[in-house]
C-alpha cells in the first residue's frame, strides 16, 4: 500500500467512526506528519453561555495530532496516552480549523501538538498529547480495511 493510500484510508476510517453522527460535516486531511480538521459550528456544541464548549475543541485537537502520528503508523491502532489542552478564546460561530503535527517520534511513543483556528484565522486553542501503539491492527477496523 502507498503512502497515499494509508492517508486515504486514515480517512475513511475518521468518517466511518460512530462518534461523526454528533460533529456533523467534519472533515480530514492526512498528510505526511499533519493532519487538518474543520468542523463548522453548530449551536449544539454550545455551553451556558452560548460558545463552544471546550470538550469541542479538545476533540478536534485530540483528532488532529492523533492522525498526524498516525500518517507514520501503517500497521497498527494507536491511542492518546495524555492530552494537554489549552483555551484561549471563545467561539460563537462559523467554523474551526485545527492542525496537528507530529514533535517527537519513537518505536511506540509519539508526541503531537494541535491548535485550533477561527473562521478569520485567529488561534483559539492549542495542546500537545501523547500518543501510542496497541496490537490492533489498523486492517481489522470499519473505514480502515478495504
Amino acid at each position: 500500500m502507498t503512502q497515499e493510500e494509508h492517508f486515504r484510508r486514515l480517512e475513511s476510517m475518521y468518517k466511518a467512526a460512530p462518534i461523526q453522527d454528533i460533529y456533523n460535516g467534519t472533515t480530514l486531511e492526512v498528510s505526511e506528519e499533519e493532519a487538518i480538521i474543520t468542523l463548522p459550528i453548530s449551536p449544539s456544541f454550545f455551553h451556558a453561555a452560548q460558545a463552544v464548549h471546550g470538550s469541542v475543541y479538545f476533540r478536534l485537537m485530540d483528532d488532529a495530532a492523533y492522525f498526524a502520528v498516525a500518517s507514520l503508523v501503517r500497521d497498527v491502532f494507536i491511542v492518546t496516552t495524555t492530552f494537554t489542552t489549552h483555551l484561549v478564546r471563545p467561539v460563537t460561530g462559523g467554523s474551526l480549523k485545527a492542525v496537528g503535527k507530529v514533535r517527537t517520534k519513537g518505536k511506540t511513543i509519539f508526541t503531537a501538538e494541535a491548535t485550533v483556528y477561527n473562521e478569520k484565522g485567529k488561534e483559539v486553542a492549542f495542546g500537545t498529547g501523547q500518543f501510542t501503539k496497541t496490537n490492533q491492527k489498523l486492517e481489522t477496523l470499519e473505514g480502515y480495511k478495504q
